[in-house]
């Protein structure tokens, strides 16, 4: 069924994405904005990842940066208008030393600010999951990357499944949970369909779309881009999975849609990423604080 919406023209699917989207979600936008708090030496082999230790790129390396840091960083995106924060790290998981510093910072930012705070640290146990809700983080970030078929083509250190048992783990401490995965790998139609139903069946309550900027260095570098209808069409067909959920639109927006980023917010998509990635810098902050306020007024005339 889903499948078949891509045969609709763009401005039915969209017009009837956007339904969903108001009578679902109302005219909230959210945006959030993270930091890169560890970079680079990671030891998984993501086809599309700038991070992997598997491919010569131009990539940032470091350790997990001071607890003060992801602080200062959570402040200011507080100041920009951010309602979340996710603080992100390389690797297939971190180790109890730096999750417990992590859990540190997220409890001071709490009593700082009443930000949201994310966290996106990997394959946790359940144990290390609820040291960092007792701390106060709200939600766990876990991509899922692509379809369950589509996964080995990508990615082959892991499998689908960890992925799938990590979000699982989030949920059973009691986080919400955000997962989705990037389009534009080569990927069909079906594919993404399937990755939708997937993240359907997890009821996660945050998806983030990211189009694929290849990155020298990696296994995707050359691939021939989707196009501008296509990105809108899924980003479409994934609310219209999702009619309750936060579509969020993050690595690749500016880059693909270009000046089509105001329609993705007509097309279904209710929140976005400002502020940069985690290899890539984004817009200058003021000029995703203008867009928001755009959407925003567009969605109430």
């Amino acid at each position: 069924m889903l499948l078949s919406h891509y045969n609709l023209p763009l401005a039915q699917l969209a017009a009837m994405a956007d339904k969903i989207r108001r009578d679902h979600t109302g005219n909230a936008l959210e945006t959030c904005t993270i930091i890169n708090a560890k970079s680079g030496r990671c030891g998984e082999d993501c086809k599309f990842c700038a991070q992997s230790v598997h491919y010569e790129t131009e990539a940032p390396v470091y350790g997990l940066v001071s607890k003060q840091e992801i602080v200062e960083s959570a402040l200011v995106a507080r100041d920009a208008g951010s309602s979340r924060f996710g603080i992100v790290t390389s690797g297939h998981k971190l180790n109890a030393d730096d999750v417990a510093r992590v859990a540190e910072a997220a409890a001071e930012i709490r009593h700082r600010t009443d930000i949201g705070v994310c966290v996106s640290l990997g394959s946790l146990s359940y144990d290390m999951m609820c040291l960092l809700k007792d701390a106060g983080v709200s939600r766990y970030h876990h991509n899922i990357e692509t379809s369950r078929e589509f996964f080995p083509t990508i990615v082959g250190t892991h499998t689908f499944d960890e992925r799938v048992a990590t979000i699982k783990r989030a949920v059973v401490a009691g986080l919400s949970t955000c997962s989705g995965g990037m389009i534009g790998m080569g990927e069909s139609r079906a594919d993404r369909v399937s990755m939708v139903m997937t993240l359907k069946e997890l009821d996660v309550d945050s998806m983030p779309i990211n189009i694929l900027l290849p990155v020298d260095g990696t296994p995707l570098t050359g691939i021939a881009p989707i196009s501008v209808g296509e990105a809108l069409k899924t980003i479409a067909i994934f609310r219209i999975a999702l009619p309750d959920k936060v579509i969020r639109l993050a690595a690749g927006r500016e880059n693909h849609l270009k000046d089509f980023q105001g329609m993705a917010f007509m097309s279904g998509a209710n929140a976005m990423m400002v502020g940069g990635y985690l290899t890539k810098r984004g817009r200058p902050v003021e000029e995703d604080k203008k867009l928001a306020e755009e959407i925003r007024r567009a969605w109430t005339e």
